[in-house]
């Protein structure tokens, strides 16, 4: 029997469906930094499934590590009962990441996605305060259940609930009112707004359980915060006895250079979501970190039928032993990441047509294009040259760089030169003017 798998796909899946329509192809296999459709044509990655594959597609060391798991009978499905898998990735993740970083946590599996990972953090702030409401920002992204919904900006998502979202309250984000007083800014400081509204009892904001922030937004456009405003931020939450949740999930794991996207800060949160590249694999698992004095759950009072997911633990203990044990894989991010930033700033000044800003930090960077529609037209000539590549921010203005951080320097420039073609093309689809590019 055979099968039209685009049909069947259109025919019978949810309309719901996204990422299909902007990559109108049928993939069947991946390696390293390129997936490759069923004719066997070869797409490069800098998608990387939403940070999912950090560290490549079906990476040799970490496929064999799972199959030796499998075909020795390894258990799978065990919920919280104790496996050997799970001991290994504990004492691997405490010795590798926590312990060289000076951090103290306790690791919880919760469900095996983000949200999961969110869902859980913000039930430990509103059970260790006795407090309902969080604190989020503008433009964050934070999960597609109800819980991660109401700390989330976006409007679209927002509104996919169906019903009030409530006990969160949204404030400006690092540089939100114009470059931070960090940065050179004259505007005035996002942080000293909220504590503004946080001491003012006629302001409307009640007195909250949590702040929860991405040190780098990447579904709300790749906005930075800066270090010093996550810092006050820390202090605040110290002023007002609040809890700091960090969601890492798509900028941890390595993807800004360090470990974890806020190590350069110097914060110390409460709570910390962790998912996307955990795995190391592409499977599905998260954890959320809290600092022992706020584990004070009873037993099985949060739980889930996939929690710590036995083949999942296996290859993000490979993982972090291939990439981890020593800070050179580290350097080599943070060495392509300006390889990038390089390149994105050369874009802008050689096309002035086309302005926009370069954001992100490590390999997690792009440009916010003045004109929204450019960045998703790119995206479109791009795939047309076989390179995946998404776009992010509140319009999709913003053309988001996500590649494998494995990805050679040979392949990274590739995808840099596609990305030129693309916004020629897309230029010129447009309509824009692209009158020689500057003779700088």
């Amino acid at each position: 029997m055979t099968i039209d798998y685009m049909h069947t796909i259109e025919e019978h899946e949810s309309i719901v469906r996204s990422y299909v329509r902007s990559f109108p192809t049928v993939f069947d296999t991946a390696k390293g930094s390129y997936l490759y459709n069923l004719d066997g044509e070869a797409y490069l990655d800098f998608f990387a499934g939403a940070s999912v594959m950090n560290y490549g597609h079906n990476h040799p060391e970490i496929k064999k590590a799972l199959i030796e798991y499998l075909e020795r009978d390894g258990v799978t499905h065990s919920l919280d009962m104790a496996s050997k898998a799970r001991a290994e990735f504990l004492d691997t993740f405490h010795r590798l990441i926590l312990e060289p970083r000076g951090m103290d946590y306790r690791v919880q599996f919760p469900g095996p996605t983000g949200t999961n990972a969110v869902e859980t953090a913000l039930k430990i702030a509103r059970k260790v305060t006795g407090r309902e409401d969080v604190i989020s920002f503008t433009n964050a992204f934070h999960g597609m259940t109800l819980g991660s919904l109401s700390v989330t900006g976006n409007e679209f998502k927002r509104k996919g609930a169906g019903i009030p979202l409530t006990h969160g309250q949204t404030m400006p984000y690092c540089g939100y009112f114009g470059p931070c007083v960090n940065r050179g800014g004259s505007e005035r400081n996002c942080v000293d707004y909220l504590d503004r509204m946080l001491k003012d009892g006629g302001s409307g904001v009640d007195h909250p359980a949590a702040i929860i922030m991405e040190p780098i937004q990447g579904e709300g456009g790749l906005n930075v915060a800066c270090a010093e405003w996550m810092r006050q931020v820390e202090a605040l939450c110290k002023k007002y006895d609040m809890l700091l949740i960090v969601d890492d999930i798509q900028a941890g794991n390595g993807r800004a250079g360090s470990y974890f996207s806020f190590e350069e800060s110097g914060i110390k949160p409460d709570v910390v979501t962790v998912s996307k590249s955990l795995s190391g694999y592409g499977m599905p698992l998260s954890i959320t970190l809290v600092k022992p004095e706020h584990d004070i759950w009873e037993p099985g009072e949060h739980n889930g039928t996939f929690r710590g997911f036995n083949p999942a633990v296996v290859t993000a203990k490979r993982a972090l032993e291939l990439f981890w044990s020593d800070d050179s894989f580290q350097k080599e991010v943070l060495r392509k990441g300006e390889k990038m930033r390089e390149f994105l700033a050369g874009l802008l000044k050689k096309y002035p047509q086309a302005p926009g800003q370069v954001r992100g930090r490590g390999m997690m960077q792009g440009i916010a294009f003045d004109n929204a529609e450019l960045a998703e037209k790119i995206s479109e000539h791009a795939f047309q040259r076989k390179l995946i590549i998404e776009t992010s921010g509140p319009r999709d203005e913003v053309l988001k760089l996500l590649p494998p951080l494995v990805t050679s320097d040979e392949d990274l420039e590739k995808g840099l030169a596609i990305i030129e073609q693309a916004l020629v093309a897309a230029m010129e689809e447009l309509g824009m003017n692209r009158d020689a590019a500057s003779s700088q």
